[in-house]
């Protein structure tokens, strides 16, 4: 099976499709700061030298703590870096995730981002869709995206995203405005969006999975561990080049605080699988 390929036209620009994810760099539970702020400060460093041009980060995690690191560490921002970030939450003082999806809210937390991340505008912004808050559910988000389609229009983000998503609120997103991408939970072994990944991508539309390993039986998780260790890899490794190899429109962020762990993410993207150890990891879904 030929290699996938490594990047994808997203928001207006070709990106790597391993990309970082910075919700890590918080402390515990996304909370408060990290125990080390140099290191958190280092990984952010080494990821952008190492090719990385797309981060994602959110001003909720922290709250305010992520943003403010990226902004230590990276600023002035290279040309070449996609910072993508998402609203609609906003942490409780025991660390609870909570709705915030009122316009005076969403628009209180773009400005939030802004001033953070230290820029005039936003490259993209992801609307956390908060119906179900831990899985998708329908109804309707067309007044929170109006709001931020009129922050579009005034300038202060360049381009909209969803998260946590259905396919009908999808289509009733991009009824209003543009979506350049959706962001839900998806891995080897949690498929419901299967159908939805091959919508979008027939739509040039990016699909950003979080939770690469999140959902695993003991059973399928020993199994992935032993075909990564016919591969000589992890686990970690076999899922994400086994996402690349999903869909050419799948785009990665997987998160650490370590640089090791880091560097050991972004050689998933040189992991070649063949027909038959896909039909193997295809397999594992159904058990």
């Amino acid at each position: 099976m030929s290699p996938p390929p490594s990047s994808y036209l997203f928001a207006g620009r070709p990106v790597n499709r391993m990309g970082y994810g910075a919700m890590q760099l918080a402390g515990p539970q996304v909370f408060g700061p990290p125990k080390d702020r140099a290191a958190a400060v280092a990984v952010l460093r080494e990821a952008v030298a190492a090719g990385v041009d797309h981060i994602d980060t959110s001003d909720f995690y922290g709250p305010h703590v992520t943003n403010q690191i990226i902004r230590e560490a990276l600023h002035p921002y290279p040309d070449d870096l996609l910072i993508v970030t998402k609203v609609g939450a906003f942490r409780g003082d025991d660390a609870s995730w909570l709705p915030a999806q009122e316009p005076a809210d969403l628009e209180r937390a773009v400005h939030d981002n802004l001033r953070n991340l230290g820029l005039d505008v936003l490259d993209v912004v992801n609307l956390r869709v908060m119906g179900d808050i831990h899985a998708p559910s329908e109804g309707s988000i067309a007044r929170q995206v109006a709001v931020l389609a009129e922050l579009r229009q005034r300038g202060l983000i360049r381009h909209i995203g969803l998260s946590n998503a259905t396919s009908a609120q999808v289509a009733e997103a991009q009824g209003i405005v543009p979506i350049v991408c959706v962001q839900n939970h998806y891995n080897l072994v949690h498929r419901a969006d299967d159908a939805l990944v091959d919508e979008l991508a027939a739509k040039g539309v990016a699909y950003v999975p979080f939770f690469p390993l999140g959902g695993f039986t003991p059973i399928q998780s020993g199994e992935l561990a032993r075909i990564a260790g016919t591969l000589g890899a992890t686990p970690l490794q076999v899922a994400l080049a086994w996402l690349l190899h999903r869909s050419p429109n799948i785009l990665l962020i997987p998160g650490t605080s370590s640089v090791a762990h880091l560097r050991e993410n972004l050689e998933a993207a040189k992991l070649p699988l063949s027909a038959s150890v896909m039909a193997e990891l295809d397999a594992l879904g159904a058990r």
